[in-house]
């Protein structure tokens, strides 16, 4: 099959991928659509040591699952750790976290930037029918953005400062402003701030961020600026939520956190029913925030378009 393969940090369109096989309780699927999130270029920048097809943000349709064949032509997301189920993180509810996982175009099972991938059927949720491909691509992103709330409790009264306005950004913005806290968000660019300011969502200026204000601040950026931003504008015993991964070493002054007592909490994969629920509800904007769209044939193209300052969702799919 053909698909956008990783190796030694480049990338490459290749048509001698072999299809992956399901292996018991998987499901083969049909990749229709997926989306280039800041970890693919991350992982090309080498933050992991990952060689494959990478991808893992996807709408697509069961073609074919061995051990239940009613799964075959529904069109399906799916949460992208495969676990195993039986070592001591799953079994105490952390799978996530499981010693034997492999995870979607990221560690060790071929991804969503080809014709197929496989997954298996417990990882699997349908997509309504009413759903456009365009939108249900967003359910892992926006169940990511969603896992801040599943791990810190945010209320009406809370002052709230997300730093950084892009892919994620725009999301975890979207989501904790559902609370009804207090909630304000840095943005760089003339874009972010204009899609914020539709939703009602007030923008500052880092050079203006009042210091020391703020109960929750999240950091979406992946930079050492951005982490700096952030824990600057907490006050002491605020909570500092890492919504991002960072290539590289990252220098923290433990010093002042230990003085200031604050709570660090890294934040990764969330809830995909809740994420969902959401779209399905039209309760977050996702159209807005398609920059692009490109057949997995100009690949190379769609990766340049991304890693661009300022660009959005970009897009991928078959034809």
């Amino acid at each position: 099959m053909q698909g956008i393969f990783l190796e030694n940090n480049t990338l490459g369109i290749r048509n001698d991928i072999p299809v992956p096989e399901p292996d018991f309780g998987e499901a083969l699927i049909r990749v229709r659509t997926a989306g280039i999130c800041s970890t693919d270029l991350e992982l090309v920048r080498g933050y992991y040591p990952y060689r494959g097809v990478l991808g893992h943000e996807f709408v697509g349709e069961v073609v074919h699952s061995p051990d239940d064949s009613s799964w075959e032509g529904i069109r399906v997301v799916g949460e992208i750790n495969a676990v195993c189920g039986k070592c001591e993180n799953c079994l105490a509810g952390r799978k996530t976290h499981c010693d034997n996982r492999t995870v979607l175009g990221i560690k060790d099972r071929s991804g969503a930037f080809a014709e197929f991938l496989t997954l298996p059927l417990d990882n699997l949720l349908r997509v309504p029918d009413n759903m456009p491909d365009e939108r249900a691509v967003f359910v892992e992103p926006l169940a990511a953005a969603l896992e801040i709330l599943e791990q810190v409790p945010i209320k009406s009264g809370d002052r709230v400062i997300v730093v950084g306005a892009g892919r994620l950004g725009q999301l975890v913005a979207q989501t904790i402003a559902l609370t009804g806290c207090t909630l304000s968000v840095v943005a760089r660019h003339e874009s972010q701030r204009r899609l914020l300011e539709t939703r009602g969502i007030p923008v500052m200026d880092e050079t203006n961020l009042p210091h020391r204000n703020f109960d929750i601040a999240v950091d979406t950026t992946g930079s050492p600026g951005g982490f700096a931003v952030a824990r600057n504008a907490l006050r002491p015993r605020g909570t500092l939520v890492i919504k991002s991964t960072y290539a590289g070493a990252l220098q923290v002054d433990f010093s002042s956190i230990v003085v200031d007592e604050i709570t660090v909490i890294g934040s990764r994969c969330g809830p995909f029913l809740p994420a969902l629920d959401l779209l399905a509800g039209e309760k977050v904007d996702t159209s807005s925030l398609i920059s692009g769209r490109y057949p997995i044939t100009n690949g190379l193209l769609a990766f340049e378009h991304a890693a661009r300052s300022g660009v959005f969702k970009i897009l991928l799919s078959q034809n």
